[in-house]
């Protein structure tokens, strides 16, 4: 009852009175100082407010006072609050603490006294107009001036930019702008580079606790671009940040990084936000808004015209949003379509569920793997504490940061629980792991042959590198073996080895050294991956990689295919369920007939016993079974009878 009181605290200070235009989220702009700036012309501002909301419903705008020394004069300020108010929405401010943002993203130095000094000005400047305030996700600091070098002493620039910012975000802005304004709210919106953030500064123990709420980043672009995100990130991360302070996390933004590669990637960003019940998305930014031109032959991706979740073809057709109708010319119409889309079943989605994954605060290690374990099909939830009363625990290398997490592995294990590690955690905490098992991480090895305890899996397109397990035989049994190759190669190495303690399971995963490779998995792999991982979930899918599942609690699910080509799979539920229904068709799916009785295990002539359980020989009489198609970078949202 307390958090959800503090839920509706929080969405009372980012809503108005009246309804929001979509249903189950808000819709904002964030506006950029140089275009704020521009917003001192009001002929050029509304004009170009045109083609937004001519293209997209707007709830809320943010107007930012600074970015790179730039610094927003308040008559113009004051304008445009005034404008934008007379046109329905609700008013923030948002403040971006760069000096430089081309320079490689230069930031203050927050132990020059001269930049204290203006950082807590800019801060005060923007309480004056604002009761709420949004810090742009530049809030950290890359400084290594010779100042800093000498404030840093002997501490880690981790240790020492964490203790620093949370100082930094105490002292000059949250007070400061407190002391101006008493009602003022700040907002700190977090990038999508979260297992790196202690080391420039971001402090996500502390920093979710002194500021009044948070915002994620899910701009996940170009999966193969510096950062390397992939797609199932723009979900995930929200869900961590959630679980950062639960009823807290105001919001994802997203920005047009990813268009360049089809708007379906665009508009994926959009969709993959609210899947993780995001209250609110922020659009970054006005000018991208109104200067990303839509292009067919940019923007029109080759598997188009096949039912796609995002149809480039009826985005593009004219639209009335305020009386008048208008053709769609820049990406604020694609925005507007995919926030409809997820409008018409946001709402029916009930709270997301995934597999529990453990990153102890200011960890590293297996950096974003549980984004690629998504990418496989497996829902992850990932937490800052250790998670209790699961029937599967996921570690990754990062849990080494803790430095009770054997007791930790070893009081879920007597429970009767499962604990999954990764290879990396292996090798990290081995020696200490010998009193649950006896097991190392030795050289690596080159595999592209796949197979299970009672047949093959396939074969990998490429050769896969991978860190090899030893174990002691009959201590630990591999569940998953692959070889180079295995069927009638001389030898073979573990990809899931299970060894029990007590009365649970230990599982280790083999990663490969590029976790990329993971999707180069055949298909059984992958299954056994998340019949595994996936035993706190009440459905899990059968498919190549690729294709992700989202799970709630009120028996909805959304599964979506980011591949280029339509995609036959499985979802597995409880035998209890009869009946799917696809909620944006109406479209329903009965289960699969039972199978036959397997003639390996019980010849016909053999006649059980009555009373005889044979769902104990055949998987498939424990779930029911269901079939579909998923066309090329789309999902489908079903609800479970």
């Amino acid at each position: 009852m307390k958090r959800l009181l503090i839920a509706i605290a929080l969405i009372a200070i980012t809503s108005a009175a009246g309804a929001d235009n979509y249903n189950g989220f808000k819709v904002s702009v964030y506006t950029k100082a140089y275009t704020t700036m521009r917003m001192s012309n009001i002929q050029w501002l509304d004009s170009t407010w045109q083609i937004i909301s001519n293209q997209i419903k707007v709830d809320k705008i943010y107007l930012e006072t600074h970015r790179d020394l730039k610094i927003v004069p308040s008559e113009t300020l004051e304008q445009a609050k005034r404008y934008f108010r007379s046109k329905g929405l609700e008013v923030g401010g948002g403040i971006t603490y760069t000096i430089n943002e081309m320079n490689n993203f230069e930031t203050f130095c927050y132990s020059n006294p001269d930049h204290r000094k203006l950082i807590q000005e800019i801060a005060e400047h923007t309480a004056k107009h604002f009761d709420f305030i949004i810090l742009d996700d530049f809030f950290f600091t890359s400084c290594k001036s010779d100042i800093e070098i000498r404030a840093k002493a002997n501490k880690s620039w981790s240790a020492y930019r964490t203790e620093l910012m949370t100082a930094a975000a105490r002292d000059l802005v949250i007070n400061p702008a407190r002391k101006v304004n008493p009602k003022v709210k700040i907002i700190i919106k977090y990038p999508n580079w979260y297992d790196h953030f202690q080391a420039l500064g971001f402090d996500l123990k502390n920093g979710p606790q002194i500021f009044d709420g948070l915002w994620t980043g899910t701009e996940t672009r170009d999966p193969s671009g510096s950062q390397h995100l992939q797609n199932y990130q723009s979900y995930g991360i929200i869900r961590y940040f959630e679980n950062l302070r639960q009823g807290h996390n105001l919001g994802g933004w997203i920005d047009s990084g990813g268009s360049g590669m089809g708007m379906d990637r665009y508009a994926e960003q959009l969709w993959l936000t609210i899947f993780a019940k995001a209250p609110e998305i922020a659009l970054c930014a006005y000018d991208e808004l109104i200067g990303v031109k839509l292009s067919p032959d940019r923007h029109r991706t080759p598997w188009q015209g096949q039912r796609t979740s995002f149809d480039y073809d009826e985005m593009m057709k004219p639209v009335n949003l305020n009386g008048k109708l208008t053709t769609p010319t820049t990406i604020a119409r694609v925005a507007g379509y995919a926030a409809e889309t997820v409008s018409r079943f946001a709402a029916e989605l009930g709270n997301p569920v995934g597999v529990k994954s453990y990153k102890p605060y200011h960890s590293n290690g297996d950096d974003f793997l549980p984004n690629f374990f998504g990418m496989i099909g497996i829902p992850m939830d990932i937490c800052p504490a250790f998670p209790t009363g699961q029937k599967v625990v996921f570690l990754t290398e990062q849990a080494k940061y803790d430095a009770g997490i054997i007791e930790k592995i070893k009081g879920q294990l007597q429970s009767g629980g499962d604990v999954v590690i990764t290879t990396n955690l292996l090798k990290a905490i081995g020696d200490k792991l010998s009193d649950i098992c006896e097991l190392r991480v030795a050289d690596n090895v080159l595999v592209n042959d796949f197979g299970l305890q009672f047949g093959a899996a396939g074969q990998s397109a490429i050769d896969i590198l991978i860190p090899l397990v030893a174990y002691n035989t009959n201590d630990a049994w591999e569940t998953v073996s692959a070889g180079r190759p295995l069927a009638g190669g001389v030898t073979g190495f573990p990809i899931v080895l299970r060894t029990q303690y007590s009365a649970g399971n230990l599982y280790v995963i083999t990663v490969p050294n590029d976790f990329g490779n993971l999707y180069q998995y055949p298909e059984p792999v992958l299954n056994q991956l998340r019949e595994v991982l996936g035993k706190d979930l009440d459905v899990r899918i059968e498919a190549p990689a690729e294709v992700a599942l989202f799970a709630y609690d009120n028996g909805t699910f959304i599964v979506e295919s980011f591949r280029d080509k339509p995609t036959a799979i499985r979802i597995v539920t409880g035998k209890e369920t009869e009946e799917l229904t696809e909620i944006l068709t109406g479209t329903k799916y009965a289960k699969l007939p039972p199978p036959a009785r397997p003639a390996f295990a019980f010849p016909p002539e053999f006649e059980l016993p009555e009373g005889f359980d044979m769902s104990a020989f055949i998987p498939e009489l424990r779930t029911s079974i269901f079939t579909i198609t998923i066309p090329p970078h789309s999902f489908k949202v079903f609800r479970k009878k």
